[in-house]
């Protein structure tokens, strides 16, 4: 990724949801000017949700999520249905596209996005063959209703201002690290060299913090775990922040000058993605976990097993040390999630640079749900290290 590019994470995700031929696909074309999704007249063109990251003016970077039709039928349609459903926890708002009457199912959908609090339009699309849509409509819908027709393009304008004022306000993503640094501060990285960082190439979470400090026109040194003591050294003064690994806490703690905040890349982006009261109380049940306890991993990202990572092999030897080597840990990855999480006593989540904040809430709700606490790796880490009270975000 280049620093120019806005990552799918950061983009307000647009998802569309409607009966079979309703004209999803057909809207994002319009919408965006682009033949960015396969149209036909064939009932269930779009099977598995797709994706497609976009700029749409004047709201800027998007992603849109076109989903399968709620109405789909037999084995393959239920397994749709399904991957539809799913995207609602990515949501941050939703078009609900209609081409006819409202029926029952409709209705219950547009119920779900109430329920869910998940902000959303209907768009009463093939305005040209459908007569007085808005009569049809209940009030509840009516409200807010666009009226348009995908394929000659009337309404299209009116639905992009109707979807500026409908994003909710304070959608802005916390700040990365702006609440700790101010223009002009010294700033010192010290970057993963880990399997997970291949030679060449850097990270998601780096790339996006170094981006972050530049906007706020901070000074970036950046150096690895070996090489601190040179970094600081070369120093006039000492840095306002250090931002580290979560795995070097506490070799970066030992050699850190006092006048120096100290975080780590997964932990800021714990409290960009998520909440970081949630997580640092979740952290506390790292203390009440017994040989018999059973924790969950989960990774944003779906990669092979390495020998270093982080979530398969380190956070479970730091927690085996401190409980017992008979305690069970269970990995997902991507978008695998269990819908029940009873059998667990903890949650471990990664910092979630590839989803967007709604779906890390969407997760850390569902966990507090069903009364399982939740925390994140670096946060884990800190604590399990001891060093959680020299930590700020």
């Amino acid at each position: 990724m280049s620093l120019t590019q806005t990552p799918q994470a950061e983009r307000l995700h647009i998802a569309l949801y409607g009966r079979r031929n309703a004209g999803k696909s057909s809207l994002i074309n319009a919408l965006t000017g682009q033949p960015v999704a396969l149209v036909s007249d064939v009932a269930g063109t779009t099977a598995d949700p797709v994706r497609k990251a976009m700029e749409l003016h004047p709201i800027g970077p998007v992603l849109f999520i076109d989903t399968a039709g709620y109405d789909d039928v037999g084995e393959l349609g239920t397994l749709r249905v399904e991957a539809t459903q799913e995207t609602l926890e990515r949501a941050d708002v939703a078009l609900l596209v209609l081409a006819a009457p409202p029926t029952q199912e409709d209705l219950s959908w547009a119920a779900v996005l109430q329920k869910k609090k998940i902000p959303f339009l209907t768009v009463c699309n093939q305005a040209d063959r459908w007569a007085d849509p808005l009569s049809s409509l209940p009030d509840a819908l009516r409200e807010n209703a666009v009226v348009v027709s995908a394929r000659t393009g009337e309404g299209i304008e009116d639905l992009r201002a109707a979807l500026v004022r409908l994003i909710p306000e304070g959608f802005q993503q916390p700040a990365l690290t702006g609440r700790l640094v101010e223009p002009g501060d010294t700033v010192l990285l010290v970057m993963p060299q880990d399997i997970q960082a291949p030679k060449g190439r850097l990270i998601l979470p780096q790339v996006q913090t170094i981006r972050d400090l530049l906007d706020h026109t901070c000074t970036v040194v950046c150096t690895t775990a070996g090489g601190l003591s040179q970094a600081l050294s070369t120093l006039a003064k000492p840095p306002k922040l250090i931002i580290t690994d979560s795995q070097c806490f506490p070799q970066v703690a030992a050699a850190k000058p006092k006048e120096s905040l100290l975080t780590s890349f997964s932990v800021l982006f714990a409290a960009y993605k998520g909440d970081m009261d949630a997580f640092v109380s979740g952290s506390a049940a790292i203390e009440a976990l017994t040989p018999e306890s059973r924790v969950l991993i989960a990774e944003a990202c779906t990669h092979a097993p390495l020998e270093e990572d982080i979530g398969r092999v380190k956070i479970p030897a730091l927690l085996r040390k401190r409980v017992g080597p008979s305690l069970r840990v269970d990995v997902v990855a991507g978008a695998d999630w269990p819908k029940d999480l009873s059998s667990y006593d903890l949650i471990i989540h990664c910092g979630a640079c590839m989803f967007n904040r709604k779906y890390v809430l969407s997760r850390l709700a569902a966990a507090q749900a069903q009364h399982i606490p939740m925390t994140n790796y670096g946060i884990a880490i800190a604590r399990l290290t001891g060093i959680l009270d020299q930590v700020v975000w």
